[in-house]
């Protein structure tokens, strides 16, 4: 018998004495292998619940009382499926280092309780990085969720909403996750959700953050415990505050705001409605026409059709509405986004196309975000190749091209529900792939905004003029290196970096690679004046420090090299260039 189990025997036994219980609570807490306290605890509180909760848990305990080889069995034909069915998703990890940590977790399993090796599964299928590819929420956070709503604002991570009980910590921004540090925290879950990009993980991997089990799981919180302290601040005050986990089904939420109703409120004042989240949980796609303006707003949360209108309807009267009426400005809003079918999308461009006098620059502005994903990247990527577009807002959660249209695979032993993508949907060629659609203006939301009504993604489509702003600045600085300019393109590169209007765009790595890339085909001037550009606005970068570097030391300008091997060391000397660089400076000496 597994010897934290025995342990757990024993403790219940002594607390049985004190507090008669079923069955099933006695089963409920050998699973989550709790403390003696906190078993106590909960014996207290289970004792006074209705009998067909208790029932619940009863059956919940029969599902999940399994034995360590039947967990490696459920393992082991995970990995059986995955090679033999769906070997085409080692496309960002190999099959090597997966098999290896697949390895790591079989071995493992004995030592773990049931919570820590479901998270440890869920981390295993969130290897592939595809955002369809994934053991689901609800698996993890069913049982016990903590009865807040976290949101990842330009300004930090509040708290947007919460039960009432739990009001006064409201508006408050997130510090520490059971005394970890917040960035600590979220590098700890970041493993158990299947990442597409940064982006992904604010829309759809913040809420794992309020999950028990895998906060202990992933090492946040030294035990698993229906109980956990946020360390928060408000108002200049910083203080911490318990919440006590609820079942997942009493969450009121969607799109990632809360839904205020009887037992729910929200930081945002109700006393009006942004565009944005206008009639959301009525309709999945709305316009409205603001008549001193000339604008056209059009909200679409959706590519699936809504029960009352289809979109093949919906488009027909958009188009019909735009056709009759002066529209100085099309804001098309898909920012919540999060796919759907993407046979429907073909309408939509084809009607834009159709209409040059909406699909021009400055006319049309389409606003992105981070819940903008799957179905809805495929329109976002045809209104890129296809449209005149300007692109407003956040970057998408989902890559460019990437794998959808998961199957489920059921666990044998444990009925866990793991879903694995089949197809892969590629909409630029494989060389423009990125890991998101980035907007031509960043904008983002911080709490003020959101709490005022104040919607900044918006204002910058209506407020936006032809003033000079650079929309595509990579294409306009590599059109200033073809011509020779280089004074102008070392000037307007400066400005473009420190923009934040351009802050989604990496021009470290975008800069950094066609600078290597025409060193080594042999275009050293050019190659060396970019790589020496990106080391001047990037002046703490190891990485554009030796890139620069290893250019010089090629070409014999060994000085400015050691020069900059010697910044490297300055910079980081444990860090991982740190051996390389001293061999390199030894060579040279």
């Amino acid at each position: 018998m597994h010897k934290t189990i025995q342990k757990a025997i024993t403790t219940i036994q002594d607390i049985v004495i004190e507090y008669p219980v079923t069955k099933e609570v006695l089963c409920t807490l050998l699973i989550n292998n709790q403390s003696k306290s906190v078993m106590k605890s909960i014996v207290i509180k289970l004792v006074l619940l209705p009998i067909f909760f208790l029932i619940s848990i009863g059956n919940l305990c029969s599902q999940e009382a399994l034995t360590s080889e039947q967990w490696q069995a459920d393992l082991d034909y995970l990995q059986k499926q995955v090679h033999e069915n769906h070997s085409y998703l080692f496309k960002k990890i190999d099959q090597t280092t997966w098999d290896a940590e697949v390895d790591k977790l079989r071995a493992q399993i004995p030592s773990l309780a049931p919570h820590e090796v479901k998270v440890g599964l869920t981390r295993i299928v969130s290897l592939f990085e595809y955002g369809h590819t994934q053991v689901p929420f609800s698996t993890l956070a069913e049982e016990a969720v903590l009865p807040v709503n976290l949101y990842h604002f330009e300004d930090g991570i509040f708290i947007e909403g919460v039960q009432k009980e739990n009001k006064n910590v409201l508006g408050a921004k997130l510090l520490k996750v059971g005394g970890m540090p917040l960035e600590k925290a979220l590098q700890a879950i970041r493993p158990v959700v299947p990442v597409e990009n940064d982006n992904f993980f604010k829309a759809y991997g913040l809420r794992f953050l309020t999950v028990p089990s895998v906060l202990h799981a992933q090492g946040v919180i030294p035990e698993l415990s229906t109980s956990v302290t946020l360390t928060l601040e408000k108002e200049g005050k910083v203080f911490e505050h318990t919440f006590t986990a609820v079942p997942l089904k009493e969450l009121s939420r969607d799109y990632g705001f809360t839904i205020p109703n009887e037992t729910w409120i929200s930081a945002r004042q109700q006393n009006k409605t942004p565009l944005f989240l206008k009639e959301l949980n009525e309709k999945l796609y709305f316009f409205e026409y603001l008549p001193t303006s000339k604008m056209l707003y059009v909200r679409q949360s959706s590519v699936f059709n809504d029960e009352k209108e289809t979109l093949a309807d919906f488009y027909k009267r958009l188009f019909a509405f735009i056709d009759a009426n002066d529209i100085e400005k099309l804001v098309y809003d898909v920012r919540l986004n999060g796919g759907g079918n993407n046979y429907n999308n073909k309408p939509l461009i084809k009607g834009i196309m159709a209409r040059p006098k909406i699909n021009k620059k400055g006319t049309f502005f389409y606003i992105i975000g981070r819940n903008t994903f799957s179905a809805c990247q495929n329109l976002t990527n045809e209104i890129e190749n296809y449209t005149e577009a300007i692109i407003v807002g956040e970057p998408t959660s989902e890559n460019k091209n990437f794998y959808g249209d998961a199957k489920r695979v059921t666990l044998p032993n444990s009925k866990i529900n793991t879903y694995l993508s089949y197809a892969w949907w590629q909409d630029v060629p494989q060389w423009e792939n990125k890991d998101w659609t980035i907007p031509n203006i960043a904008v983002a939301m911080s709490f003020n905004d959101y709490v005022s009504n104040h919607d900044p993604v918006l204002e910058a489509a209506l407020n936006y003029t032809d003033s000079g702003f650079i929309l595509n600045p990579l294409q306009h600085l590599t059109q200033l290196f073809t011509e020779g300019n280089f004074a102008q393109l070392k000037t307007d590169a400066t400005k473009i970096i420190q923009n934040k209007g351009y802050k989604y765009y990496d021009f470290e790595e975008e800069f950094g690679a066609a600078g290597y890339r025409l060193f080594s085909m042999g275009e050293t001037e050019g190659g060396l004046f970019i790589l020496e550009l990106v080391a001047e606005n990037y002046p703490t970068s190891t990485g554009a420090l030796y890139s620069l570097a290893s250019a010089q030391e090629q070409v014999d300008q060994v000085e400015k090299a050691k020069e900059n091997y010697k910044k490297i060391l300055a910079i980081d000397p444990n860090g991982t260039l740190a051996n390389t660089v001293k061999k390199r400076l030894e060579k040279l000496k």
